[in-house]
């Protein structure tokens, strides 16, 4: 299967059995990032995290004693 980075337009083949294939096949709204680009997110968003400035918005749960 030929897929297209939509960060910087690298088109790769990937395995049509992948599980990442199979997730573009059946979901259209999961889009594809070669290696390299998803390395490159991966390190600034650790950098971002070290700042102390960067927070993941996590969904608070509300314990019911229901």
């Amino acid at each position: 299967m030929r897929v297209k980075c939509v960060i910087c337009d690298q088109i790769e083949t990937i395995d049509n059995d992948s599980f990442v294939a199979k997730r573009l096949r059946n979901r259209p709204i999961h889009t594809y990032t070669c290696k390299s680009c998803y390395d490159r997110i991966t390190e600034r968003t650790k950098v971002r995290l070290a700042t102390g400035k960067f927070r993941i918005n996590k969904p608070v749960l509300n314990e019911d004693d229901w």
